[in-house]
């Protein structure tokens, strides 16, 4: 069957022969705020809870509530052009945070190790985005127009509802707005003033070993509402495994005795030293396996769409000259293809030689279009990038060490490697959403492709900057900023290069992993929820029950259900950026010297006012609430 539409079956909302306002200096400019805001914050989010989220739906009712309703422009492709550029930032911070931060903590661990610098960030960010871009152009007409009625698209189709129903806009950006507004605050008062603790924590005498706690921020429960109750009940699972059966057994069973890699024995050890020494290496076991069983599965998709664009790629120009139907000629791409590499390879700083721009080149290609195709039939969520990176690492890795490229330099050179093939697969998933958001409201490709262009190098000069100011604030790989794929990756390379891993516990989580499999349980989640600790998992989990209270209320009322839902994802979006803006502006001061110390002491008020345990889980409960509230304000909202 011939999966192909007819030319005329779909007509998009803005007819190709109409032409109004698409690539402005308005949407170039405010696509680039978004860009910029959801990067930073998605970058914190990201290296927190080891999770991003799509930035699309957030940065198209923002954009309509300032084009729209206060500058009074009406143009549904520029509110589109908007989205397109903003959501450029989430991506190629996605990519960034899986990878990078594993050289900052070798340079922490080892002095023949440097922390890359700002240059060396952006320009391995930068040109990863645009290979992604370039790589999944060719794909467009095979993936998007032919594929139209076969691959869904969740998120570019979501967003191509949320634009075209534009004259709600303004309601909604105000509760963006409002989530941004009120995450902001609170983060403020609770990791700048230092008013009440942004972790809660206590042990349970009971059962040695285990613990439970609280990390009271509100873009933990907001990430729990966006995900519902399924994956983040998954994730809950895990970390009940993790800290109420494998933590216990370990005290229990360990006694005086002091099991490697720790230096002291378990039985003096708290749950946080069980949890560092043994349970990190577990989860990061499972966590590597479940990416690659994942990949494994989708293995036939993978084929069948490798052999598809292979047949359907062609050098020659569109026939077809309508606006709805122009890509960037080939010869541009090209070009940028040819740019990046060589910038890749001929900076002196960039540890890319001639074998890794070719391994690039060819996972790059591949993995660019599985992921262009994956994020069609299961959304860009569930996309596994990071099983994707696991096995670049572990061929590259093999590869660079069989050359003789060993040592810190080899590592770097992986780590490298593997942080540009993640950005070239987030990236040419985040583009496949875009263009089909653009294919349905009637945008024009070329420009499009332009737009996310121009995202990708902003937000690559920004987030260059926010690692190094995380790293040099909180640290990669602590109870802040666990940075959990990148830990992993690491470990991946560590063990790959011959370094002495505790390779019993990784294989333990190995196998806990292939049990899930065996049970039919979603292994990654799942996975995470070991790895992380039960701290960040608990207000997930809070969350996603308030998500499911309004999907149980409404269960027989479709509509209903969808504006309450609806409704609290815009507010949870707004309560991640506020919280990651904020969180990234207290980095900022607390590398600022001041007064003997940093700005960031400076404005410390804990041993002035401190409200305790209590006080961070009553301000929690105040954020629970709000997100309701929101939640249920949807339903007012809609009666206007």
């Amino acid at each position: 069957m011939n999966t192909a539409e007819k030319k005329g079956e779909f007509q998009p909302y803005i007819s190709a022969d109409k032409v109004v306002p698409e690539f402005t200096i308005v949407s170039i400019i405010i696509g680039v705020a978004l860009a910029i805001l959801f990067g930073a914050a998605n970058a914190y989010l990201g290296l927190r809870v080891g999770m991003t989220v799509s930035a699309s739906i957030p940065a198209a009712v923002l954009s309509m509530g300032i084009i729209r309703f206060i500058l009074k422009r009406e143009s549904i492709l520029e509110n589109n052009m908007v989205q397109t550029i903003g959501s450029a930032g989430e991506s190629l911070a996605a990519g960034a945070i899986f990878t990078l931060p594993a050289i900052f903590m070798w340079a922490a661990e080892d002095s023949s190790f440097s922390k890359p610098d700002y240059l060396v960030v952006a320009i391995v960010a930068i040109c990863g985005g645009i290979l992604g871009l370039i790589f999944m152009i060719p794909l467009r007409k095979a993936l998007i127009v032919k594929e139209h009625g076969v691959l869904p698209y969740p998120e570019g189709t979501a967003c191509a509802e949320v634009l075209i129903a534009g004259e709600e806009g303004g309601a909604k950006a105000g509760t963006v707005f409002a989530g941004l507004g009120i995450a902001a605050v609170y983060k403020f008062i609770a990791d700048g003033l230092k008013v009440f603790p942004s972790e809660v924590d206590y042990g349970i005498n009971k059962l040695p070993g285990s613990g439970i706690g609280v990390d009271v921020l509100p873009a933990l429960g907001g990430v729990g509402y966006i995900i519902g109750i399924r994956v983040a009940g998954y994730l809950m699972a895990g970390a009940t495994l993790s800290w109420f059966v494998i933590m216990p057994l370990i005290k229990v069973f360990g006694g005086d005795t002091v099991l490697y890699p720790a230096d002291m024995p378990v039985g003096e050890m708290g749950p946080w030293d069980i949890w560092d020494n043994y349970i990190r290496y577990i989860g990061a076991g499972a966590v590597a396996a479940g990416g690659i069983i994942s990949l494994i599965k989708s293995l036939p998709l993978i084929v069948k769409t490798f052999a598809e664009s292979i047949k359907g790629f062609s050098l020659k120009s569109d026939a077809t000259l309508d606006r709805t139907s122009q890509d960037l000629p080939m010869g541009v791409v090209a070009i940028l293809l040819v740019l990046s590499i060589a910038v890749l390879v001929l900076v002196p700083s960039v540890p890319v030689g001639i074998l890794s721009a070719i391994l690039i080149v060819i996972f790059g290609f591949f993995f660019a279009t599985v992921s262009s195709r994956m994020v069609g039939v299961v959304g860009s969520s569930n996309n596994p990038v990071s099983g994707m990176a696991i096995a670049t690492l572990l061929v590259s890795t093999i590869v660079l060490k069989s050359s003789g490229m060993k040592g810190p330099e080899g590592m770097v050179a992986a780590i490298m490697l593997g942080t540009i093939i993640c950005i070239i697969a987030s990236m040419a998933g985040d583009l496949s959403q875009d263009l089909k958001t653009g294919y349905i409201v009637g945008a024009t490709p070329k420009r499009q492709q332009v737009g996310e262009l121009i995202g990708v190098i902003a937000s690559g000069l920004v987030i260059a900057l926010v690692l190094e100011l995380l790293n040099n604030s909180f640290g990669y790989g602590t109870k802040e900023l666990p940075a959990p794929q990148a830990t992993l990756m690491k470990l991946v390379i560590e063990g790959v290069m011959g370094s002495n891993l505790p390779w019993g516990l990784v294989f333990c989580g190995v196998f806990i992993a292939v049990a899930m499999e065996f049970l039919k349980i979603p292994v990654l989640p799942v996975a995470i929820g070991v790895y992380l600790p039960i701290h960040l998992n608990t207000p997930i989990f809070l969350g996603a029950l308030i998500r499911t209270y309004f999907e149980k209320r409404f269960e027989k009322d479709e509509d209903k259900k969808t504006k309450t839902v609806t409704s609290g994802i815009l507010y949870s979006s707004g309560l991640i950026a506020g919280e990651g803006i904020v969180g990234i502006l207290l980095a900022v001061f607390a590398a600022i010297k001041f007064g003997g110390g940093t700005l960031g002491d400076a404005i410390n008020l804990s041993k002035n006012v401190n409200l305790g345990n209590i006080g961070g889980l009553i301000a929690f409960a105040i954020i629970l609430l709000t997100i309701y509230l929101f939640a249920a304000k949807g339903l007012k909202q809609n009666k206007k």
